[in-house]
């Protein structure tokens, strides 16, 4: 029986700014974090830049030529904070402003709702210098933007995303150092976890005081952390630090105006010393849907350096990535990337969301895709089947969760075209729709003509 999903259904694709833009010069756009770490050397497999990407700057008619084509109802974008308030300040560049009036108002022309998310990591490079998201000035400063952007486009736009994963922005980009600004200072890390987890609620309430009725809410990467050695009570407690401090943590803050206990134990003084009275106040508010952004689950199999404390340098693994090597039986489902491929895992995941949180009265899938680089044959077709059953396998466990009673409004695939992966350069493909970096001549793949049938059908068959 087909899995079919209710009429109302969001169908969408997503991207980022830094990751397809470019035009990293133009228009008095200001200096990002990815501009200075792109451009450090070692920092992007083979010195890769977004310095031009998939040029969506000055393409962007064409790539929403491409989106109503398929059938994308909805696009996910994010706005670069550099191109608005090149220095992060209060002082305006209007021609940042025009272009995403432009990108906004040809979305609605062709049909597609925008979904605008305000931070997906392009920082400004001066809020940067004097310690970004380890000052608490940040949250200020971004609450700043956020009302800016709500007066300028929430005429149009109402559907709201403060940060996409600040984890990453956390753990990936100031204590493993893999992200920009690249910092290997734990202190510096949970100082962020928590200016982020403040920032998304000012954000909210900024955005708030000028569209009362808009819709504000959060994208977190989550993943499920699957005990390999359930005897091991060592494993069983990692597993459990692992899921307070990727899952949890902003979730909770927004939920309780508290983070989880053990953790906030864990971090001791590094905690203490950034959460201030009343911050709890400030923390707590009420978003109006959840975005999850979802690629694998992650395996446990011994607890490692998990059991230390983290003032004695304990390492948190990537999400999606083993704590030890990929169980044998996922090695032949790794995507190009290393990811194994678990789509019943998104199923879980949305269950645990609606049991353990049922105050989220919505969910949106806000990325979920795979990293298989298949090019175009020698016909020009791009034949990525495996990246058609990833779709098709993750869609049925959403329409599986929805059936169950998750409260699911929609899903965006990550992403609409290949583009600058982040710390991977160019290698990495995670597009429906294949672009040829040295011409920027775009092919819908297999992929993407799959998604245009499921999203005509409403259900996958």
């Amino acid at each position: 029986m087909p899995v079919k999903f209710p009429d109302d259904f969001i169908w969408g694709a997503a991207a980022s700014s830094y990751q397809i833009e470019g035009a990293f010069d133009v228009d008095g756009r200001g200096t990002s974090i990815w501009d200075t770490f792109s451009k450090t050397a070692g920092k992007v497999k083979n010195g890769d830049t977004g310095d031009v990407a998939c040029d969506h700057y000055n393409r962007y008619p064409e790539d929403i030529a491409l989106m109503k084509s398929m059938g994308i109802k909805a696009y996910r974008f994010s706005i670069a904070w550099p191109r608005l308030f090149p220095q992060g300040d209060t002082v305006r560049e209007e021609r940042g402003f025009d272009f995403y009036n432009r990108l906004i108002n040809a979305l609605i022309a062709a049909g597609i709702e925008p979904m605008v998310t305000l931070y997906h990591w392009d920082l400004p490079q001066t809020l940067e210098d004097e310690g970004g998201w380890s000052n608490r000035k940040t949250v200020d400063a971004f609450a700043h933007y956020a009302q800016a952007c709500a007066e300028a486009f929430g005429d149009r736009v109402n559907s709201w995303i403060t940060l996409n994963e600040p984890w990453c922005v956390t753990w990936l980009g100031y204590s493993i150092g893999v992200h920009a600004p690249g910092k290997k200072d734990y202190s510096m890390a949970v100082a962020s976890a928590h200016h982020t987890a403040l920032a998304h609620a000012a954000a909210q309430r900024a955005i708030k005081s000028v569209r009362p009725g808009a819709e504000v809410g959060l994208t977190v990467n989550m993943t499920n952390y699957v005990n390999e050695n359930p005897e091991d009570a060592s494993v069983v407690d990692a597993a459990n630090l692992l899921d307070e401090n990727l899952n949890r943590w902003w979730i909770d803050a927004f939920s309780t105006g508290k983070y989880p206990s053990k953790l906030i134990a864990a971090y001791g003084k590094l905690a203490t010393d950034v959460i201030l009275p009343g911050d709890d106040a400030l923390l707590k508010c009420e978003p109006d849907f959840l975005g999850v952004n979802y690629y694998s689950d992650s395996f446990i199999a011994s607890a490692r350096e998990e059991d230390k404390p983290f003032s004695e340098g304990a390492y948190l693994p990537l999400p999606n990535r083993a704590n030890t090597s990929i169980p044998e039986r996922f090695k032949g489902g790794l995507t190009d990337i290393g990811w194994p491929v678990t789509p019943d895992g998104l199923r879980v995941l949305l269950e645990r969301i609606h049991r353990d949180w049922p105050t989220i009265k919505a969910i949106y899938i806000t990325e979920n895709g795979c990293a298989i680089n298949d090019g175009p044959d020698s016909t020009g077709v791009v034949n990525d089947s495996r990246r058609v059953s990833y779709l098709r396998d993750h869609l049925t466990a959403v329409g599986q969760a929805v059936a169950a009673g998750v409260p699911v409004k929609g899903y965006f695939g990550w992403s609409i075209m290949d583009n600058f992966e982040w710390a991977e350069g160019y290698e990495q493909r995670f597009g429906m729709v294949y672009v040829d970096f040295n011409t920027q001549e775009r092919t819908i793949k297999a992929s993407g003509h799959e998604f245009s049938k499921i999203i005509a059908n409403g259900a996958v068959s």
